[in-house]
């Protein structure tokens, strides 16, 4: 390369340095649209595959109502409408889904003066008159109106829960903790909602279900019991203490989703020294929401005293030497095989921030819960 042409290319590198100096806010300006455009068309498009399966089961019931002998009727509609579609637009119209359409507005019709009032409402109305865009430009101030913040498939899932309560609090903490379908699925079928249920008063169990499991205090983090079937272990006796630490830390994310909100991570096998002798506490996590430590101790044996003893200890120290001014103090989870209520309640003061919860290495079995948490509000209210 001759030097005129080195010349010549830093002379173009410099002009383009200029250009880019000199266009900075254009950049950020059109990255910041074209980001928020990528960003609220996906929330568009879903909100209006709500708001279309919502009003086609509307149209399909309503014409249902229309017939004479409505059973027969019922089924004609959504045979029809399912071949008329499915001719017109291809996939995505079989029976079952007009089915699944008809069914979701019969759980949700008490929404449709939601819909009606928010942008995706308004734009439905708008589009017959040929001015959709002015809908658009409303639409990302006015979706928060919007009674439906979950996609499609969410809503399907969630049909399949029977329960109006249940199937609320799933949807409240799909939204809160920005859930996958995935997630959903895993949290219902370990029966977060029962577990979380038989933790509480009788009198928090509908706050759970209005607000969520978001924790106000230390036994609003307590599950019965705590499912952590996502560590691949056998359900049997032959592992060790240190192979279910192991396998939780290999899965620390799943692990934090099952303990619940706020939980972050920070040490694990936090040594304690007294008199030459080592201790070793095999998690400590923190919750930001309730801005406390919380030292977790795996027990694959019986439950001891002593095991109790160790744990208050652990929370002894940390309470003294560790929390700094507005932290609360800290609480102490013993989670094992098989807890022993009445040992706990001796063993330890009536105001100790410890607990002694039940871990499962397999998914519950959702009837059996069901009939503890209805047995459970049953004495509850013979005990009133």
């Amino acid at each position: 390369m001759s030097s005129n042409d080195g010349i010549m290319s830093t002379s173009v590198n410099k002009t383009l340095d200029k250009s880019k100096s000199d266009f900075t806010e254009l950049y950020a300006k059109s990255k910041v649209l074209i980001d928020n455009a990528r960003n609220s068309m996906g929330v568009f498009v879903n909100a209006m595959t709500v708001y279309t399966s919502f009003l086609l089961g509307k149209y399909m019931l309503e014409e249902e109502q229309n017939g004479n002998e409505r059973a027969k009727y019922g089924a004609k509609v959504l045979d029809s409408l399912s071949q008329y579609l499915s001719s017109e637009y291809g996939r995505g119209f079989s029976r079952s889904n007009l089915a699944g359409m008809r069914k979701f507005y019969m759980l949700y019709r008490d929404r449709e003066n939601q819909i009606i009032q928010s942008a995706i409402g308004q734009l439905g109305q708008l589009q017959k008159n040929g001015i959709v865009q002015s809908a658009i430009g409303q639409f990302e101030i006015d979706y928060q109106n919007f009674p439906f913040k979950l996609s499609w498939t969410h809503y399907q899932v969630l049909m399949t829960i029977e329960d109006t309560s249940e199937r609320l609090f799933y949807e409240n903490e799909s939204i809160r903790g920005t859930w996958s379908v995935k997630t959903l699925k895993r949290q219902y079928h370990s029966s977060l909602y029962e577990r979380l249920a038989l933790s509480r008063d009788k009198e928090d169990v509908m706050q759970i279900v209005e607000k969520g499991s978001i924790p106000y205090s230390p036994t609003d983090i307590l599950k019965t019991p705590y499912v952590l079937e996502f560590a691949g272990l056998e359900d049997k006796s032959s592992y060790h203490e240190n192979d279910l630490e192991s396998a939780v830390l290999n899965k620390l994310q799943d692990f934090l989703l099952e303990m619940g909100k706020g939980f972050l991570f920070e040490k694990r096998q936090r040594r304690f020294t007294f008199d030459d002798k080592n201790f070793y506490c095999d998690l400590v996590l923190y919750n930001r929401l309730l801005r406390c430590y919380v030292l977790i101790d795996f027990k694959v044996d019986e439950l001891t005293h002593q095991d109790l003893g160790q744990m208050q200890m652990y929370v002894n120290y940390y309470d003294r030497y560790e929390i700094i001014e507005g932290e609360n103090p800290t609480i102490g989870i013993l989670m094992c095989k098989k807890s022993n209520e009445a040992l706990v309640e001796l063993t330890l003061p009536k105001d100790s921030n410890i607990y002694a919860r039940e871990y499962k290495l397999y998914l519950p079995d959702k009837k059996v819960l069901k009939e503890k948490l209805q047995q459970w509000i049953q004495e509850s209210d013979l005990s009133e």
